[in-house]
């Protein structure tokens, strides 16, 4: 296995810039995971997908780099879902790619903030261009994976607890909103 280095003037203390993670080789996958890691999971794939989400796009004239989380999250509450779903790919990939628990919930961790202070409107925008959640989760991953593990009750139980916490943050919006929408329908 490759170990990555550090390169010199990298973006952040996290390595969430491109150049950070340039030359990043994740470890192979053995058993029934094998196919996961040559698709949607590959390294190439979870590289590309981050760089689409954070920062595939360019402001004329600026270093601000962006992707498509920030684009869709201009899309007030829908936006933002759409984009943490997207973004919760890396973190199913990590499951699959056997990380341990505390850095799904480190991942995790990124993921609520980035889906949670980008619902602000505009501020929250803002955010989601300069927090780049996605590519600070697939630093993590492919610094703290060292080799893939089996997948005990135990871990089970942990993935069925981040996919109800990732069911809260993407239902609050909406329940938000329905409190909202009854608050002008009864007119209190």
């Amino acid at each position: 296995m490759a170990m990555r280095t550090e390169p010199e003037g990298s973006d952040s203390a996290e390595g969430t810039g491109r150049a950070a993670l340039q030359g990043t080789v994740l470890p192979p996958v053995s058993g029934w995971r094998t196919r996961a890691n040559r698709g949607v999971f590959s390294d190439t794939s979870l590289d590309a997908l981050s760089h689409l989400l954070d920062d595939r796009f360019q402001v004329p004239g600026t270093t601000i780099r962006f992707g498509l989380d920030g684009l869709i999250g201009l899309v007030p509450f829908a936006g933002d879902l759409v984009a943490g779903l997207l973004s919760s790919l890396i973190i199913v990939a990590a499951w699959f790619r056997g990380a341990p628990p505390v850095l799904l919930a480190r991942m995790l961790a990124n993921l609520a903030i980035d889906v949670v202070i980008g619902m602000v409107p505009l501020l929250g925008d803002a955010f989601d261009i300069a927090w780049k959640a996605n590519r600070r989760n697939y630093a993590l991953l492919s610094r703290h994976i060292a080799a893939p593990g089996r997948h005990t009750a135990r871990d089970w139980g942990f993935l069925c607890m981040i996919a109800l916490a990732l069911a809260l943050i993407f239902a609050t919006p909406l329940i938000v909103l329905g409190y909202l929408l009854a608050l002008l329908v009864h007119g209190r």
